[in-house]
């Protein structure tokens, strides 16, 4: 008996624990403020945006060779910072494309709390950027990495856009964190949910899913099941 209530204090120890801790597992702030000379993309300005709540948040940014062209809204994962992307941008800028690479704000000391009403803040605040730059609505790609697709896919349900690229997506925080700590009640305990599947069907734009199946982080099953909630063309 003894045993048996060590052991349900040990186990509801460990799931206060996972809410508590829960932001700091899934952000991982870096405050890096990477040059994008030293990276490979000379040709992209480093340039603070700031928020309507006051803040500055870090960007690299390179317009259209081309009115006309797509320009590329890139909201990155949770971890590394804008120019561990370089390279993923690359080809884009060759083709003459717009690029903007958005840092969050608990990144490059930009003194802000992660949370997803505020990665949500932050991606309408780069859209707010691009509309001034001149650039309309249905030119800019959105294009989600991993915990950024979230926020694209809750952006393209709100923005008429015109596309949106999710590479490695999931189909909602809850889901992922019953995969990953499955011995708990996770998702009861997830705060920020990022549910793509709940605002997939809202998405008027074409739509393009990329996943690899060596995934470990975001199983491959949780990117086809985003994807065959998402209404065509995709």
């Amino acid at each position: 008996m003894e045993y048996t209530v060590f052991a349900l204090v040990i186990y509801v120890a460990l799931i206060v624990l996972l809410y508590v801790l829960q932001r700091s597992m899934l952000y991982h702030p870096d405050q890096t403020i990477p040059d994008p000379v030293a990276l490979g993309v000379p040709e992209m300005t480093a340039l603070r945006i700031p928020t309507e709540d006051g803040l500055e948040l870090l960007a690299w940014w390179r317009a259209p060779r081309d009115p006309i062209s797509p320009v590329l809204l890139i909201i990155h994962g949770n971890a590394g910072n804008i120019g561990d992307r370089a390279h993923k941008v690359r080809d884009y800028l060759d083709e003459g494309y717009g690029v903007l690479l958005l840092s969050y704000r608990y990144n490059a000391r930009t003194g802000g709390d992660p949370s997803e009403a505020h990665l949500f803040a932050d991606a309408r605040t780069a859209i707010m950027f691009l509309r001034q730059e001149g650039v309309p609505d249905d030119r800019i790609v959105l294009f989600g990495e991993s915990l950024g697709s979230g926020i694209a896919v809750a952006m393209a349900a709100e923005f008429p856009v015109g596309a949106l690229v999710l590479e490695a997506p999931y189909s909602s925080m809850p889901d992922m964190a019953q995969h990953h700590y499955w011995y708990a009640p996770s998702r009861w305990l997830v705060r920020d949910k990022f549910d793509s599947m709940s605002r997939i069907s809202k998405v008027s734009a074409p739509i393009l899913v990329i996943h690899g199946e060596a995934d470990t982080l975001i199983p491959p099953k949780f990117g086809r099941r985003l994807f065959d909630a998402a209404p065509e063309p995709k």
